[in-house]
């Protein structure tokens, strides 16, 4: 199992200081932290920041706003692949929310999303904020600034690509009177400051974390290609395509990545931290469950059973749609690696371990499950986690997704023979070999590559919180979400009504929600 699961979890000393960000009186107490270079370990920053990733993981901290229900409801159920999945009556208010696009201004699912995004932005900052007090310039210090840089980058790309228009916040909050002062900023500033945080990420975060055995001794954190991959992907929103690939050509020729040659493996316990990973969520159960480093992520979409089943196995959000289902072209093999199916055999050629589920509506409330978070039960005895998938890592960034969006800016900037190369890396993989199936795409100009792009990004990142985005920013939303309810103004979420009601007037709604 994870031998070498991600040696900042075992330093984590969770010095993070705070506990909530806007809705926490607690936090907005605090009073300025004080420090010398004494109180700071080697690196100078190395302590915060080992406290900045376990923050992203612990669902009491920004794990809300990424592993947790509100991250899939925003980033999966939205789209025409998933729906909200669990029993009907189960969260009934999240479906009419995100699946049937009647977005609500008050609901604790959007309330922590916003409050533990920033929560994070603020781990960040204090961390930037010390790095500057202190003058810290030694190369250690550096690349913990970087590390810092990426997290708030990343925090503010789901921010401005969920609501818009929200505050840039670029230093610690330490009371409720400065943080209720802050109007919005523009869009475009949210991308500035991105755009400054990735290039300074990117400058001075290492290739690797290799020792000179080339073995890594940090695995899972962050480098210079998953800055340069994020710092594409922003630029895609943007149709920036030239910049975006020359960066994903800089992933690709560093040799850094490869694709994964079972599918399968890439989402098992077995294929964490693996030759596609670009960059992960660490979690971590150890033997009998001790310790305990835990996600909600997989666990929240594990198969909704009963004890009695033998299928208790999670709380069965986020399953697969019919659409999805019927989207696959004939025998692709990635269909069953990333659909369970009531009644059927997990299906061990496709990644199983032997199973059978019980059928639908009898036993399990749906039909379909999320497979790409299918828990071993082996490791589940193995931890004590009969009844979830705690230890599961959470993949942010993939190399699959280097080579897709470089296909598409390849093909946006005309360069028909690198987009129809990468296009063709990801169908090979996914045909394993079987002939007749996936067959080579055949086009014949700029809009029929388009086409065939679109459907593999949808199919190869299939349950994993890309395809609503993509939808929107190709401007595809309207013709494909329409049915389910959206409008245009769906495309951003309104902002937390709680949030606004704190800043006395000084924050304004979502001119689209009044």
């Amino acid at each position: 199992m994870k031998k070498i699961k991600y040696n900042i979890i075992y330093l984590l000393a969770f010095v993070l200081a705070f506990s909530t960000l806007l809705g926490c009186k607690k936090m907005l107490d605090k009073k300025p932290l004080q420090a010398t270079l004494d109180d700071l370990n080697q690196g100078g920053l190395e302590g915060m920041v080992y406290g900045l990733y376990g923050g992203l993981r612990n669902p009491d901290l920004g794990g809300a706003a990424w592993g947790h229900i509100p991250w899939l409801a925003i980033h999966s159920f939205r789209d025409d692949d998933a729906i909200k999945g669990s029993s009907e009556s189960d969260g009934a208010d999240w479906a009419v929310i995100y699946d049937q696009f009647q977005y609500s201004k008050d609901h604790w699912s959007t309330n922590i999303y916003y409050e533990r995004k920033y929560q994070i932005i603020n781990v960040a900052n204090e961390i930037l904020n010390t790095a500057d007090s202190l003058k810290l310039e030694d190369p250690a210090s550096l690349t913990n600034i970087a590390e810092a840089k990426f997290v708030r980058a990343l925090a503010y790309f789901d921010l401005v690509r969920t609501y818009g228009e929200v505050r840039k916040v670029t230093v610690p909050i330490r009371n409720a009177t400065q943080v209720n002062s802050m109007e919005k900023s523009s869009v475009n500033d949210i991308y500035t400051l991105i755009d400054a945080d990735l290039n300074d990420a990117k400058t001075y975060l290492p290739l690797n974390w290799n020792n000179a055995a080339g073995t890594s001794t940090y695995k899972g954190r962050l480098t210079s290609g998953a800055a340069n991959t994020l710092h594409a992907k922003t630029m895609l929103y943007r149709q920036q395509w030239g910049p975006a690939l020359g960066l994903l050509q800089t992933v690709i020729n560093s040799g850094e990545y490869q694709l994964e040659s079972n599918y399968s493996r890439i989402f098992q316990d077995a294929g964490e931290n693996g030759p596609e990973s670009i960059f992960e969520i660490q979690a971590y159960k150890g033997p009998a469950g001790v310790p305990d480093y835990y996600t909600f992520y997989a666990t929240a979409q594990g198969v909704r059973g009963s004890d009695a089943s033998g299928w208790n196995m999670g709380w069965g959000w986020n399953t697969p749609s019919q659409n999805l289902v019927d989207a696959y072209e004939p025998n692709d093999p990635r269909k069953r690696r990333t659909i369970l199916f009531s009644g059927q055999s997990d299906d061990p050629q496709y990644g199983g371990f032997g199973r059978t589920l019980p059928v639908y509506p009898d036993v399990l409330p749906r039909p379909y499950w999320n497979k790409k978070v299918y828990a071993d039960p082996a490791i589940q005895r193995a931890t004590n986690d009969l009844n979830g998938n705690g230890g599961y890592n959470q993949r942010i960034l993939r190399y699959a997704d280097v080579i897709l969006m470089a296909a598409e800016a390849a093909n946006e900037s005309d360069n028909s023979i690198v987009a129809e190369t990468m296009l063709e890396l990801i169908r090979a993989r996914a045909r394993e070999g079987q002939a007749g199936v996936l067959p080579k795409v055949i086009f014949a100009n700029k809009a029929q590559m388009r086409a065939a792009i679109k459907h593999e990004r949808r199919i190869e990142f299939a349950m994993e919180g890309e395809r609503f985005f993509d939808l929107v920013r190709w401007g595809d939303a309207l013709t494909v979400l329409g049915g389910q309810g959206y409008q245009n103004r769906n495309r951003y979420m309104p902002l937390p009504q709680p949030i606004i009601d704190q800043s006395q007037g000084k924050l304004k709604q979502n001119t689209e929600y009044p």
